[in-house]
């Protein structure tokens, strides 16, 4: 059987531990009514120093990193907080036990937000990574040396695994056992959980939220400029004016507080505006344009699509709420 280890972090997201079991125990019930041996050995461990009972885990009990062999395959589930900082604290005595596993032979994957733990050990350094869509301005700023693919559901290098937010991690999962069970079992699984298994990325459910705790009064003000007044400035000059610093030594910390240029900020707040506008009013494309700053179509539609993964019509098709309440998603 193969070796699987699903970690039990501290500030763990319960609902991705229970999507991981779910998943994993399905694909054992699959052999076990075929007459066959479970696939996975599946263990629960956590930075805990006895092994013990949590009902909140059904059959498993949880153990201690100490007493855990060699694994073949180690899950890190989802973060509950969006302090991921405070998170990785909390877990640091995780890191070396991650990196002698990999040095050991072991496969690594990480859902959603774990992948901050993940890029902690170094063990992501030169390598793509995804995560929550919404968490990849943070990741960026943490950890420069990973090639970071925001928009991506899943990646895979050197038996180092990533997952996108939310219902991407099913599609780590799919991945996974396609890799170690064959196509005719993930197919069960992509049924069984209704899973479509043909999405490409993740960019249409983002939302820009920069972060603001980074404690640069500079950068704070230069953030308040471009929120305030994105439909009017364009370059960074408009951007800095009445900051007592240099441009230089603006955008030098604007980097690195919040992982984008200044121009990029503008960029994402801009195309944030425009999503909005889609969602909650019925102007036009071009009043959508205009009213997010823009003035030229062609690009604007190309700057969008590029940044939401699909044009602006596609987007307010999708995400309009006048068109979710003709369908039915109405509140009360």
């Amino acid at each position: 059987m193969v070796q699987l280890a699903l970690l039990i972090t501290n500030r763990h997201r319960l609902l991705s531990v229970a999507a991981i079991l779910d998943v994993f125990e399905s694909v054992n019930s699959f052999y076990k009514s075929h007459n066959e041996v479970p696939f996975f050995d599946i263990k629960l461990f956590g930075p805990v120093t006895e092994p013990s009972e949590n009902l909140a885990f059904g059959q498993y009990k949880l153990n201690p990193i100490a007493i855990a062999e060699k694994q073949d395959l180690i899950l890190i589930p989802a973060f509950a907080s969006d302090e991921t900082r405070e998170a990785v604290g909390e877990n640091l005595e995780l890191i070396p036990w991650l990196q002698w596993q990999y040095q050991q032979g072991a496969e690594i994957a990480s859902f959603c937000t774990g992948a901050f733990l993940l890029a902690a050990t170094g063990l992501l350094n030169g390598k793509s990574a995804t995560t929550h869509v919404n968490a990849t301005t943070n990741f960026a700023a943490s950890f420069p040396a990973v090639r970071l693919y925001g928009d991506a559901i899943v990646t895979a290098e050197e038996g180092i695994y990533t997952s996108g937010g939310a219902t991407s991690s099913f599609h780590l999962m799919l991945h996974l056992i396609k890799l170690y069970c064959g196509r005719e079992v993930t197919i069960h699984i992509a049924k069984l959980f209704a899973i479509d298994m043909d999405r490409e990325q993740q960019a249409y459910f983002g939302t820009f939220q920069p972060p603001h705790n980074h404690g640069d009064v500079i950068v704070t003000m230069a953030q308040r400029r471009i929120e305030d007044a994105y439909q009017d400035v364009s370059t960074i000059e408009e951007m800095i004016q009445d900051i007592p610093a240099s441009r230089r030594n603006v955008v030098r910390r604007f980097k690195l507080a919040t992982g984008v240029t200044p121009i990029e900020y503008l960029q994402k707040t801009r195309i944030e505006a425009a999503k909005k506008l889609l969602e909650q009013t019925d102007q036009s494309i071009l009043e959508v344009m205009l009213n997010s700053g823009y003035n030229d179509l062609k690009a604007f539609r190309q700057l969008f699509k590029k940044s939401a993964g699909m044009t602006p019509k596609s987007y307010r098709e999708k995400f309009n709420v006048g068109r979710m309440e003709s369908l039915g998603f109405a509140g009360k």
